[in-house]
C-alpha cells in the first residue's frame, strides 16, 4: 500500500466543508435540497393562509361566498393587502339582517290596509 504525496505543509485531517477530490460538495447538496423544500413550504404555507376567508366563508355557508373569492383572488394577484383585509372582515362578521323585519313590517301594513278597504 502506498501513501499518497502529501505537502509538507498541510496536516492529516482535512475538514468536512472541503470538497473531495471526485467534486461532489455534500454541504452544497444539502442546503439546495434545504433551500428548495424550505421554498415549497413557505409557498404552500402563502397559499393556505391566502385561502382562509375562503375557507372560513365556505364553511359558514355565507351568502357573500362569490364576494370574498372575488378579493382574495384580488389579493393574490394584485399583492394589495386591503383586498385580503376585507375578504377576512367580511368572512369573519355576519352582515345583520336588515331586510326580514323590513318585510315584516311591509307585509303587517298590507294586511292592515286590505283589513280596512274590507270595512
Amino acid at each position: 500500500m502506498t501513501t499518497p504525496n502529501i505537502h509538507a505543509l498541510s496536516n492529516g485531517h482535512v475538514p468536512g466543508y472541503i470538497t473531495g477530490p471526485d467534486g461532489s460538495d455534500p454541504l452544497f447538496t444539502g442546503m439546495a435540497i434545504f433551500t428548495i423544500v424550505l421554498i415549497i413550504a413557505i409557498g404552500g404555507l402563502y397559499f393556505t393562509l391566502h385561502a382562509l376567508p375562503e375557507k372560513m366563508a365556505h364553511s359558514d355557508n355565507h351568502a357573500q361566498f362569490q364576494l370574498i373569492s372575488i378579493l382574495a383572488v384580488l389579493a393574490l394577484f394584485t399583492h394589495n393587502n386591503i383586498f385580503w383585509v376585507a375578504a377576512l372582515m367580511l368572512a369573519a362578521f355576519r352582515m345583520p339582517d336588515f331586510l326580514s323585519p323590513l318585510q315584516s313590517i311591509a307585509n303587517s301594513l298590507v294586511e292592515l290596509s286590505q283589513r280596512k278597504n274590507k270595512e
